[in-house]
């Protein structure tokens, strides 16, 4: 993988930066700067679309996680803590 920093000017250089940024795909970056280059910038927004509701769903399922995990330790302090109590 190569990396590089775009120059402010260099708009095909900030949206590969973004895409990487991002965490898109090879297959999505390379279809997206296609679009890009042959000027199709709304073909764009279907593929980015995608993959904001892919990491939002990520996102959903971590919080969900750390719920159960919230409650697995409110419950351990909870029944160390009655445990001492008696």
């Amino acid at each position: 993988m190569m990396i590089f920093m775009a120059e402010a000017s260099d708009v095909f250089g900030i949206l590969y930066q973004n895409l990487v940024d991002a965490g898109c795909g090879e297959k999505e970056i390379t279809g997206c700067m296609d679009h890009a280059q042959k000027g199709e910038w709304k073909s764009l927004l279907p593929v980015l679309t995608q993959h904001k509701k892919a990491l939002l769903e990520q996102v959903h399922q971590s919080e969900k996680q750390i719920d159960c995990l919230d409650f697995l330790i409110y419950r351990l302090n909870k029944d160390f803590t009655d445990t001492i109590n008696k």
